[in-house]
């Protein structure tokens, strides 16, 4: 391994984030009481353009009215390319309560643009005296995006999360489809005449889990659109987890238990990781960099890998 250590993402829950629109303050209290480990109430896809300014308006009131609890609270801005992402960033950094935790940057593609957001938040909060320090969370929507994803990820030491976008990702790369995440139909190959599906995602997916975990960013999937397949969403979300995301996103109420389920270390794994943490403290009271468990080897990797799921599972109960 280089000397240069690979920083630890934040220590936070972050299986499941709910998104609503600030537009609907009805639903925020539902969304309050919700599991989701993140709030994200949207002023960007959700929010029609004459809704924009009762939008923020109303999440501005919800930072100090609504009882958040623990959970991460996120509200995402207008894409840069907009006319209101200043103004969101300038209200919500003036008048919010310091219950906001988060703002998500939609549609990044380059450094440059966390930059403008980094600059323009860090001289508000030296003028309020915010006290507590903003966050930023990111979408990679765009062939732009992903080109650049290793350079974002690097780009502010306020960034802590990541996700990526599938439909506005199709888009700009041209793909053929108007799937929302998933597996697509005509995404397949032939084997003796059978046909076997693959991830049309995973290769985006592994270059932004790369980037988050070289700079210490929490890796996050995004939406899976039809909110009916549950097995499509646990299919997945289990594919996405196993690359190394830490959660997915929630666009219906429903999937909020599924990405919980998933992304929550199952007892009978948390088990068997404290296991081999204790087969190999054995190995090593006897001089030995590596034991037999359960009729396979067990090693110096082993342990870190046991140590991702009790951290994990720690930090979920805690």
């Amino acid at each position: 391994m280089s000397f240069r250590l690979q920083p630890p993402p934040p220590a936070r829950p972050n299986r499941c984030q709910i998104f609503g629109p600030g537009s609907r303050p009805a639903l925020f209290e539902k969304m309050a009481a919700s599991a989701a480990d993140v709030i994200n109430l949207d002023l960007e896809d959700a929010v029609a353009p004459d809704d924009k300014d009762a939008a923020r308006a109303n999440i501005i009131a919800a930072t100090h009215e609504v009882d958040w609890g623990t959970k991460v609270l996120s509200v995402r801005i207008n894409g840069l390319d907009t006319p209101w992402w200043y103004r969101d960033v300038v209200d919500l950094l003036e008048q919010a309560g310091p219950r906001l935790d988060q703002i998500m940057i939609p549609k990044v593609g380059c450094a440059a643009d966390i930059y403008a957001v980094d600059a323009l938040v860090t001289a508000i909060e030296a003028a309020k005296g915010r006290e507590k320090r903003i966050n930023f969370e990111v979408i990679i929507e765009s062939a732009a995006g992903i080109a650049h994803v290793t350079e974002i990820a690097a780009a502010s030491p306020r960034l802590v999360a990541m996700s990526l976008g599938a439909a506005d990702f199709a888009a700009s790369m041209g793909m053929a489809t108007t799937g929302i995440g998933g597996t697509q139909e005509n995404y397949y190959m032939l084997h003796e005449g059978a046909r076997h599906w693959s991830d049309p995602w995973h290769w985006a997916q592994a270059a932004i889990v790369a980037a988050c975990r070289t700079h210490g960013v929490l890796p996050v999937d995004g939406p899976f659109g039809d909110f009916s397949d549950d097995e499509g969403f646990r299919a997945q979300a289990r594919r996405s987890a196993t690359l190394g995301m830490v959660g997915k996103w929630a666009i219906h109420p429903k999937q909020v238990a599924l990405a919980n389920e998933v992304f929550t270390p199952s007892e009978a794994a948390v088990t068997e990781a404290r296991e081999i943490l204790e087969a190999m403290e054995a190995a090593k009271a006897r001089g030995e960099g590596a034991a037999v468990y359960k009729g396979r080897l067990v090693d110096i990797a082993s342990i870190k890998q046991a140590e991702v799921i009790v951290r994990q599972a720690e930090m979920i109960a805690g």
